[in-house]
């Protein structure tokens, strides 16, 4: 196994609610209302910490996705989620997932800083634009902007947030006119411990990775290989290096879907049972939306036709993740499988996010060879159901990681931005706006 590299991985759960399998709302220790239970919520907490975790990530949600393909429909919004969930914790990172397409940059500057302030410096704010016709309906649009668009409210929005924050911590006040946003004031709430929250990126379009390399100090990615995770990590660290910052300033996180069991035939047969007992449609639909074809037209003994996998995609109508869609065509190339085959094998290898079905030793094996071969600075890790899965990472994972000395025993540091190693907030990514 290479050993060019030392130190100690990241290691954040993506929180989907229940699991990202749609049929992890059928585990029998889960009650109907799970997602909803103040309970609930406060035992992925403790046992997250338990495990000396760096952060959880919880995902807002604009519109109600389709429960055949979308695990967790439904979702409380995650600030708020956030603000209960720290009162049962002291060390945990918190990171909320929240659009710039449909939110206000003075609002959510506040809400967020709020959250940092009041959980004493581990709040994170993981930004995106939002794609998909419907959220845009629930704010009385037709459809969102073209992606280009999207991306440059994404721009505008993040530099005015980080003067926002700025401002509270005794910058000046904040003048901006720009093409999209006009404001002048400063923000009410004081700087948290950390400062202000720790800024992640999630998008792996070109434009995407470059606003990444401008300001985000974690990169929520997605990566199928370790041959492409090698090259979207030095790309994205270039781009900070571009933009007058030091390459350690940004932490690259692949996701990571996994099912783990206590032997690989286990994990395997876990990983059958709950893909055979959720919606039929699952992989099919989630492959159409990923690759923006109908992969249900396709036919299924046959490998994907080469006009499917080469027909160009115009970034500005494409509705999915060119970053999923370009990690998914490339594991379709190396392989070259019937549409049948990959739809089996997504159950094993992933879809988008890279897939993980095995032990916990094998699964140790994995983080630490993509680590230590520059592939990745830690894993947002996605169990397939969420709370069993979430106690073997913490209870047989962890400690095999603490063993091989890749990992803390304990917390030695307090807030999210020191347990990820961050830039001060006035480095870098904090450069102000330019204003009209």
């Amino acid at each position: 196994m290479p050993t060019e590299r030392t130190g100690h991985v990241l290691l954040g759960v993506n929180v989907l609610v229940l699991g990202y399998l749609p049929s992890a709302w059928q585990s029998p220790r889960l009650g109907d209302d799970a997602f909803v239970d103040p309970d609930y919520w406060r035992r992925i907490g403790h046992l997250a910490e338990k495990g000396t975790l760096d952060a959880l990530f919880l995902a807002d949600a604009p519109a109600l996705g389709d429960p055949s393909h979308d695990a967790n429909a439904g979702r409380l919004e995650p600030t708020a989620t956030w603000a209960h969930v720290a009162t049962a914790t002291e060390h945990i990172g918190l990171v909320a997932t929240a659009s710039t397409s449909f939110n206000d940059p003075y609002e959510l500057a506040e809400r967020l800083l709020s959250l940092d302030l009041l959980s004493g410096g581990r709040a994170g704010w993981n930004f995106v634009t939002t794609r998909g016709a419907a959220a845009a309906r629930n704010f009385g649009l037709p459809d969102v902007p073209g992606r280009d668009d999207r991306y440059d409210r994404a721009e505008e929005f993040v530099r005015l947030v980080l003067d926002l924050w700025r401002s509270a911590a005794g910058g000046p006040q904040v003048a901006h006119h720009g093409p999209l946003f006009d404001l002048v004031g400063r923000l009410r709430v004081p700087p948290s411990p950390q400062g202000h929250p720790v800024v992640f990126q999630a998008g792996g379009s070109p434009k995407g990775r470059r606003l990444a390399g401008r300001f985000a100090e974690g990169v929520f990615a997605a990566e199928l290989t370790k041959e492409g995770a090698i090259e979207h990590y030095r790309q994205v660290k270039q781009y900070a290096v571009d933009a007058g910052r030091q390459p350690d300033d940004v932490k690259i996180l692949p996701g990571l879907l996994l099912s783990l069991g206590s032997t690989e035939k286990e994990a395997r047969r876990r990983s059958d049972e709950l893909h055979d007992t959720s919606a039929p449609a699952y992989s099919t639909q989630w492959l159409s939306q990923s690759i923006g074809f109908d992969a249900s037209t396709l036919p299924l003994d046959e490998p994907f036709p080469e006009d499917v996998l080469s027909a160009p995609v115009d970034p500005q109508t494409f509705t999915g993740s060119i970053g999923f869609r370009e990690s998914i065509v490339r594991q379709i190339r190396r392989t070259n499988p019937t549409v049948r085959e990959y739809l089996r094998q997504t159950r094993y290898t992933g879809s988008g996010h890279a897939g993980f079905v095995g032990t916990p030793e094998q699964l140790a094996d994995r983080i630490e060879d993509w680590f230590r071969s520059g592939a990745i600075d830690g894993f947002n890790l996605q169990p397939d159901r969420l709370e069993d899965g979430l106690e073997v990472i913490v209870d047989e994972v962890v400690p095999i990681l603490r063993r091989r000395g890749l990992f803390r025993h304990e917390y030695a540091t307090h807030t999210l931005r020191k347990h990820f190693r961050a830039s001060s907030p006035t480095r870098g990514a904090a450069a102000p706006a330019r204003s009209a």
